[in-house]
């Protein structure tokens, strides 16, 4: 059976302009994937979130994944509050599965997201929870949480997103996806 990995962002300080948190919201859209994971004969770990990042990795590089696969929402720097928009997956510059992975779910999160020329799949080094891992990983990084258009279509659309990222799992593991 293929595993993965699930990390729900752990950062409760981080605040939605339409209330609400980013652990909160994460943690929603998890929870609402386990559904269609377990469905698709795909195994999960998952973080707690109480755990720190390194616990976090630690668990992940504990076990033997076949995605790890992180969920976040973003914020804008300071200068561009509430301008930026789209869902961003990361993926570490240096691992060919994990952009492979990136890639599906940039693809797949088109189909849903209302302008897809905003969805990008950006390679990267420095977040720990791409380079610190063992295994491919991706973070997503599903819209920004203070632009008030991005987060009102994450909150109104948890089960949707929810279902193409799980879908987008059983697609990188080769695996026939099943919706109910």
């Amino acid at each position: 059976m293929p595993t993965i990995y699930l990390s729900p962002s752990v950062h409760g300080f981080s605040p939605y302009i339409t209330g609400g948190n980013e652990e909160y919201y994460m943690n929603r859209i998890a929870d609402a994937m386990v559904p269609y994971l377990r469905g698709s004969g795909i195994g999960f770990n998952r973080n707690n979130p109480d755990d720190t990042l390194s616990q976090i990795i630690a668990q992940s590089n504990a076990g033997n994944y076949d995605l790890h696969l992180a969920l976040h929402s973003n914020v804008s720097p300071d200068t561009i509050r509430g301008v930026l928009q789209g869902p961003d997956v990361y993926y570490n510059t240096t691992n060919e599965q994990g952009r492979r992975a990136a890639d599906m779910i940039t693809e797949n999160l088109k189909s849903i997201y209302p302008n897809p020329s905003l969805v990008t799949a950006i390679a990267t080094t420095t977040h720990k929870e791409l380079s610190g891992t063992k295994g491919p990983a991706v973070l997503v990084e599903i819209a920004y949480h203070d632009n008030y258009a991005d987060a009102t279509w994450l909150k109104e659309n948890i089960n949707e997103i929810s279902k193409n990222l799980a879908q987008s799992v059983a697609q990188y593991l080769e695996v026939p996806f099943v919706s109910s």
